[in-house]
């Protein structure tokens, strides 16, 4: 039992949970003293849709993102940023305890119509996945993909 609730523990946080400060397959977080180039997020819902805008970035390797976010919608929703296989592994968790907030390096939830960034340097070379994973929402389509080169 005691396995069980460590192994939940683990995978209750978003992408590196517990190691916010450290190197992990997406990046590190970034240094907000440092120069970054901007990326505007919004994040939104219509017609039963969600929806990152925009949902695909490309990024430099070794380059340092300021994501600068808004919730246009009517619900709270929030971007994750890790690995895909991460964040399919964290939405399951999710859907057992949904009102689980991130306020994490690589990752923020918003209220409606309210603001938040996420500082990132993208160290590694390849594709990466950002998702709100409130339940229902990454299935609805809020979903994005960090292509780093």
């Amino acid at each position: 039992m005691a396995l069980l609730l460590s192994t939940g523990a683990v995978l209750a946080g978003p992408g590196a949970a517990g190691h916010h400060d450290g190197e992990v397959a997406y990046g590190k977080p970034g240094d907000p003293k440092k120069p970054a180039r901007l990326v505007q997020v919004t994040m939104s819902e219509k017609d039963g849709k969600m929806a990152f805008i925009p949902d695909r970035i490309e990024v430099r390797r070794g380059e340092q993102i300021k994501l600068t976010m808004r919730n246009n919608g009517e619900l709270d929703h929030e971007l994750v940023l890790a690995t895909l296989e991460e964040n399919l592994k964290h939405a399951i968790e999710m859907q057992k305890n949904p009102d689980m907030e991130h306020d994490d390096p690589n990752a923020k939830r918003l209220m409606p119509k309210k603001t938040g960034e996420i500082v990132w340097q993208f160290t590694k070379a390849g594709e990466f996945d950002f998702s709100c994973l409130i339940p229902g929402h990454r299935e609805a389509g809020m979903t994005g993909k960090i292509i780093v080169k």
